[in-house]
């Protein structure tokens, strides 16, 4: 009896980490995809910033910051750093099954990132002296990835608890 509640609670365990795993694993895609979409918004003059002026412009004066190597750089550094916004979203939101918060979620990004740490980014102008083009499209921006992030999430959260619940009915 006691080996039966053993096994059920460990493969619960691996399921909470599989869970787990798979938030780290959607934050580094979505980082990697909508950090290089904001690239190409650079590229194409939609917005005067890009994530190589966030993650390594305002601290590195190098000038290989400036190619493709800084590009791809910063593509993998904002992978790694969406990890965590990802791991915050699993944390505090996961058991809110709605597109609504992760839209939510990507406007509070966007008013950290832009508002709250510009000081942070010298690189970066302040808000007020950005054009609308750049506030309008990286808003856009930031709402898609939280909308990615936040529904890919929760809908992974509910989708196993919905496994373990016919699980339970079978059993």
């Amino acid at each position: 009896m006691k080996t039966e509640k053993k096994k059920s609670n460990q493969g619960k365990t691996e399921e909470q980490l599989s869970i787990f795993s798979r938030a780290l694993v959607t934050g580094f895609i979505g980082g990697i995809l909508w950090s290089s979409i904001g690239s190409l918004m650079y590229y194409f003059n939609f917005s005067e910033v890009a994530p190589k002026s966030f993650l390594l412009k305002s601290w590195l004066d190098a000038s290989w910051t400036d190619r493709w190597l800084g590009v791809i750089i910063a593509i993998l550094l904002a992978g790694v750093i969406s990890m965590v916004a990802a791991l915050i979203y699993y944390s505090l939101f996961r058991k809110i099954n709605s597109m609504w918060m992760g839209l939510l979620y990507g406007v509070i990004l966007w008013v950290i990132i832009f508002y709250l740490t510009q000081p942070i980014f010298t690189n970066i102008p302040q808000l007020i002296d950005l054009t609308y083009n750049t506030i309008i499209s990286t808003l856009c921006l930031f709402i898609l990835y939280g909308t990615f992030i936040g529904y890919s999430i929760s809908y992974d959260y509910h989708d196993m608890k919905m496994r373990d619940l016919k699980k339970a009915k079978e059993a």
